[in-house]
């Protein structure tokens, strides 16, 4: 190896023992890493990055009786003119029509920060009401309502949340984010859990602030549509960063904050399509 050869390698392995000594962090999400159908996730505590190829669906089963009114789905015309994106029940189906072995679909965990990193006791801060879809609950009145069921407003429905999310887009407005429903309605699940008594009613309000993990198997997977399962993280201590360093960045810390009481679980008729692969370092 002549000397020039000798300087080069040397100075790779200096500047390998700097990077590795210091703790620097090789990857970070940036705004430009994303076109506009895509989001960054956690899987098997690695970054991935979701490709959407088209819209979400909420599946609405001939049985079902999403509105509440009494008449099974088959038979009320008017339970599809909007969609009803419902968390807290489980279809047996999924956007395909397919079901049992047959059905490829994986499931999308999707953190909610259900916790209030300053003890915000102002309604005001909630998702405004701004572009928002009529028969949703937003700005001062939901604070107010979500103030009182948690204690103070969570970083979820917080109009500029006080920690990183995945969702909504860098940019965009809380409330939204590509591909996404724009909205879900709570009422079964706050019912479940006990917030409120029955009977269940529809009790819309925006997409949450939140952030997306997948299981270690699906972090380089084609296009397929994904279920979204609801994760309540109830202790700051949990949220993952933007760099995936700490906190919830995969199904076993998911499955362990649950077993600690920290987190709770619910299914959705919300599906996703999109594709997934792992990021590249820096």
């Amino acid at each position: 190896m002549n000397l020039s050869h000798r300087v080069k390698a040397t100075a790779c392995r200096l500047a390998l023992v700097v990077l590795l000594g210091s703790g620097a962090v090789l990857f970070s999400q940036t705004d430009s890493q994303l076109k506009p159908n895509q989001t960054f996730g956690y899987g098997e505590n690695k970054i991935v990055k979701f490709t959407y190829t088209q819209s979400f669906d909420c599946v609405d089963e001939p049985h079902n009786d999403l509105n509440f009114n009494g008449k099974k789905a088959q038979s009320d015309p008017g339970e599809f003119q909007i969609p009803v994106c419902q968390v807290g029940i489980n279809p047996t189906v999924d956007p395909s029509g397919l079901t049992g072995n047959a059905d490829p679909t994986e499931p999308l965990y999707v953190l909610v920060p259900m916790f209030s990193v300053d003890n915000d006791q102002n309604p005001d801060d909630a998702i405004s009401c701004k572009g928002v879809m009529t028969g949703t609950n937003c700005g001062p009145a939901l604070g107010g309502t979500l103030i009182k069921l948690f204690g103070a407003l969570p970083e979820a429905f917080k109009a500029k949340p006080l920690i990183h999310t995945q969702c909504p887009d860098p940019g965009l407005p809380a409330g939204t984010c590509t591909m996404h429903a724009s909205r879900l309605d709570l009422g079964p699940v706050l019912v479940k859990l006990g917030f409120l008594p029955a009977p269940v009613t529809n009790i819309f309000v925006p997409s949450p602030n939140h952030s997306h993990v997948i299981l270690g198997i699906d972090v380089n997977i084609q296009p397929i549509w994904w279920q979204v399962i609801p994760v309540l993280v109830l202790d700051q201590a949990d949220w993952p960063d933007q760099d995936g360093d700490r906190g919830i960045t995969s199904v076993v810390k998911i499955n362990e904050a649950e077993k600690a009481g920290r987190a709770v679980e619910a299914p959705s008729n919300f599906f996703l399509f999109f594709s997934s692969h792992v990021a590249h370092t820096h």
